[in-house]
């Protein structure tokens, strides 16, 4: 069983930025892929960011160029840095942890961005 805790979501303008935080509960390199997820209010829950344990990362054409995932091994968490805003941004963030057969979801964190 694996927990995930984010944090960092909030209330911003657009064109600002956020930084959101996972602290998963076992090592970083246990996990082979973590990821950042949302789901905006009425919608489906959409893919925003994945990172492998190689490195590897792809993003959702809507993020590319603004969002930036990375893992942080020293501190054993992984982030989603969130620039250049917009209020179609607005959604809560849940971070994500797939091993193998295994996937493993937080609770989510809020982000509003208002116009």
């Amino acid at each position: 069983q694996v927990r995930l805790v984010e944090s960092g979501g909030g209330l911003v303008q657009a064109g600002g930025s956020l930084r959101l935080s996972c602290l998963p509960s076992v090592s970083l390199f246990s996990i082979n892929s973590m990821g950042w997820y949302r789901q905006a209010p009425g919608k489906q829950r959409e893919l925003a960011a994945r990172i492998t344990i190689g490195g590897t990362t792809n993003y959702a054409d809507s993020v590319k160029g603004r969002f930036t995932i990375s893992r942080d091994n020293a501190r054993n968490t992984l982030y989603l840095q969130m620039n250049g805003l917009k209020p179609e941004d607005t959604a809560v963030y849940y971070c994500n942890a797939m091993n193998g057969d295994m996937n493993y979801w937080g609770k989510g964190t809020l982000v509003t961005v208002s116009s």
